[in-house]
């Protein structure tokens, strides 16, 4: 693409009747639970930045110093000309790696569900690498929708999802979105994909349980949404964090509790809740690398190359669906 090339924005996201439903459904269900997704307004995804600078929380600076380490590797096996999609972009801090890395890139398209945090971000980028096409798409990415023409010299379409979000997805569900994935990019589908690697329990109990409460204030951030955007007296401090790692699953559970009996009212229903009841906000999943490979095979993609710390914290994949 030539210098200057344009920033665009794609609005496809799910107004407040989707969050309101979702809450509604969600409390109404037994046991009580809320979608992971809506974590991310503004305040949560700036909260969830801050997450990741804290000491105990590894995982990002863990696949940042991956990325660095082998993205001459990357490059390598995703070749010149490509489009980047990245799912669930956040604030765009990884994928400048691959930018850098890349051989003349023809586009990139962020998208992600927190409206204003993506434009700022995509922006960003947009002004960072002025030869690229850059385009944000605010979008629920877990279900179908279109991507944007994009112009330019032949090259692949490859798909970037960092930061282990895969482990958000259950199992199965993990199958059905690489699936999906490979219908939005097309013959030959290729994908970039962080996922943890499971551990001792004691440091992921201490990585979603920070001293300086920024976990805890992310997984509140729901409640917070819930007392701004849908008209509830919902008391936010009569509720607490809790997440642990469950090794028999494999998986960290979060969950939002109850500290009395108490009810409250949301979008002109009321809700109750007992003391000690639990709220499930979000599991994430754990891999062994051969255990994601196997998943990813019942999706139809291959594992072509594997990358991890020296300490093999975390693991990189690049997958190809043939």
């Amino acid at each position: 693409m030539p210098d200057g090339a344009a920033f665009a924005f794609h609005d496809l996201a799910p107004g407040e009747d989707s969050f309101r439903d979702a809450v509604l459904a969600g409390l109404s269900a037994t046991p009580k639970s809320l979608p992971c997704k809506f974590f991310y307004d503004a305040r949560g995804s700036s909260l969830f930045e801050a997450i990741c600078e804290v000491p105990e929380y590894y995982l990002t600076r863990t696949e940042l110093g991956i990325l660095e380490t082998h993205a001459a590797a990357i490059a390598a096996r995703i070749g010149p000309n490509c489009r980047l999609i990245e799912l669930g972009s956040g604030a765009s801090r990884k994928v400048r790696l691959l930018l850098d890395a890349l051989e003349a890139p023809v586009a990139y398209v962020a998208v992600d569900i927190s409206r204003s945090f993506l434009r700022d971000a995509a922006s960003r980028i947009a002004a960072d690498f002025p030869a690229l096409e850059v385009v944000a798409v605010c979008a629920d990415y877990t279900r179908p929708f279109d991507l944007p023409n994009l112009l330019g010299p032949p090259g692949k379409r490859v798909g970037f999802f960092p930061g282990s979000t895969i482990g958000n997805f259950e199992p199965d569900a993990v199958v059905a979105f690489l699936k999906h994935c490979g219908a939005l990019l097309g013959p030959g589908a290729e994908m970039l994909i962080g996922a943890d690697v499971k551990k001792a329990k004691a440091v992921l109990d201490a990585a979603y349980n920070d001293a300086a409460g920024l976990n805890a204030a992310f997984n509140l951030n729901l409640l917070h949404r819930i007392a701004k955007e849908l008209d509830s007296d919902i008391v936010i401090d009569d509720f607490a964090h809790l997440a642990f790692y469950n090794p028999d699953e494999g998986r960290v559970e979060l969950y939002i509790r109850s500290l009395r009996e108490q009810s409250a009212v949301i979008a002109g229903r009321r809700f109750s809740f007992a003391a000690g009841e639990l709220i499930h906000t979000e599991n994430s999943y754990k891999y062994a690398i051969a255990e994601f490979h196997a998943l990813a095979a019942r999706a139809g993609f291959r594992a072509l190359e594997t990358w991890t710390d020296a300490q093999n914290r975390f693991s990189v994949h690049y997958l190809r669906r043939d």
